[in-house]
């Protein structure tokens, strides 16, 4: 699984840390996988809690029968995947976890109801991606015989990063990224996003300046994320329209420990072919990005103001 990641201002080819600013990650499979466990109590808890309450709560609660169903399917991924790893099949291993965890993601936006919680006035007026949405990257492979055309899957995360999921759908909408090269590919990280030109990012034809999102970071164990605040030497409010994708390598990015967790918004993973991420090149294209679910969680979209 492969992390998509916002990025301030321009890269430097010469240190690939030198565009920097703190932001924090999640913290991936272990925290989930824990959460998975008491999952049958959770889900249980409440449904016995919500039974009280008036028929239209009640409706929207979950089932008893469900809860149960619920949690015997996680309890039984969870025990799939213990007794592969006994096995030490470690060729099983990644498809069990993308099962498990498009599992957990999936019973973790049903049981949410509504937005959980408040972006801070100043930017409430931004584009936001008040729950999650699903898109595809097409990407033309050049120089590779055995990949021509990827379709990457991704899913964007606006319960953790509103404000950057919403941007990057919204520059989605407009066709942004349609067109524009892999600018870095180093065996690490993959990132385009930034435009032709001197502009460093996104030039919002309303304003005639490049449109800034702030510095996003959702703190494990925090209810909200926190914003503007950053221990590098850029700007706070500096990212806009370049993005990259960590190439996931559990000894050199494990997760919670290693030196990119805290310094970018994460706000996106790749689900669908993200083996393939490492085999794009500098200069490959990025023939288009399309919402095909979650365009109704985008709130304030700009692409649709004219002008």
């Amino acid at each position: 699984m492969a992390a998509l990641l916002s990025a301030p201002g321009r890269f430097s080819p010469v240190s690939p840390f030198a565009f920097c600013y703190v932001r924090k990650a999640s913290d991936g499979l272990p925290r989930r996988v824990g959460w998975m466990r008491s999952l049958g109590h959770r889900c249980t808890a409440s449904c016995s809690t919500r039974g009280d309450r008036g028929e239209e709560e009640r409706k929207r609660s979950f089932d008893l029968k469900d809860c149960a169903l619920t949690a015997a399917i996680a309890v039984g991924l969870v025990t799939e995947l213990g007794r592969i790893v006994e096995q030490r099949d470690r060729d099983a291993v990644a498809p069990k976890q993308k099962e498990l965890l498009n599992y957990v993601g999936g019973v973790e936006e049903d049981m949410v109801d509504g937005f959980p919680y408040e972006v801070p006035e100043e930017y409430k007026d931004m584009p936001l991606l008040k729950g999650r949405a699903t898109v595809d990257m097409k990407v033309k492979v050049k120089d590779n015989p055995n990949v021509q055309d990827c379709v990457f899957r991704i899913v964007l995360d606006g319960y953790n990063a509103p404000v950057t999921a919403g941007n990057f759908v919204d520059l989605v909408e407009r066709h942004f990224y349609d067109g524009m090269e892999i600018q870095r590919a180093d065996g690490f990280v993959v990132q385009t996003g930034d435009p032709e030109g001197p502009a460093e990012g996104f030039i919002d034809p309303s304003t005639e300046k490049v449109r800034t999102i702030p510095l996003e970071i959702m703190v494990v164990g925090d209810k909200s994320p926190v914003y503007g605040a950053t221990l590098e030497e850029f700007e706070n409010n500096s990212a806009s329209s370049q993005v990259f994708w960590l190439l996931k390598e559990s000894e050199l990015t494990p997760s919670n420990a290693n030196i990119l967790d805290g310094r970018y918004a994460v706000f996106g993973y790749v689900t669908e072919n993200e083996g393939y991420l490492a085999d794009l090149k500098v200069g490959d294209v990025v023939e288009s990005i399309q919402v095909v679910s979650g365009l109704d969680n985008l709130v304030n979209p700009s692409y649709k103001i004219v002008g």
